[in-house]
């Protein structure tokens, strides 16, 4: 945990939010500001600034991150399609620096991304 880190902060339950799966290694919650009807964002409870800061030693819970995605998405019905999405970095578009894995779904997407 990090002390000044906002997710880390909601994994404590000292910010509120609208969490939809947790577990000793994971926490899933609804996203404040959601890019699609289904907006959940999954982070592992140890922090990580972002994937740069992984090692071999975290590859079990990167691999929870995706399957509690898919977990959360039979789970909302999102049979037609979803999509998993992994930031790393300013320019990727990261603004929380806790690792997050951002699981989207209830309407249709386009490739490229962006």
């Amino acid at each position: 945990m990090s002390a000044d880190c906002l997710f880390c902060k909601i994994a404590a339950k000292k910010i509120p939010s609208k969490i939809v799966y947790e577990d000793d290694e994971v926490f899933a919650f609804e996203d404040i500001g959601p890019q699609a009807p289904t907006h959940i964002l999954i982070c592992p409870r140890k922090h990580f600034g972002s994937l740069n800061e992984a090692g071999l030693e975290d590859q079990a819970v990167l691999g929870k991150l995706q399957l509690i995605a898919a977990q959360l998405a039979r789970k909302r019905n999102l049979l037609a399609g979803y999509r998993t999405v992994l930031n790393s970095g300013e320019a990727a578009g990261q603004s929380v620096f806790h690792l997050h894995l951002h699981l989207l779904g209830g309407r249709a997407f386009r490739w490229p991304p962006g």
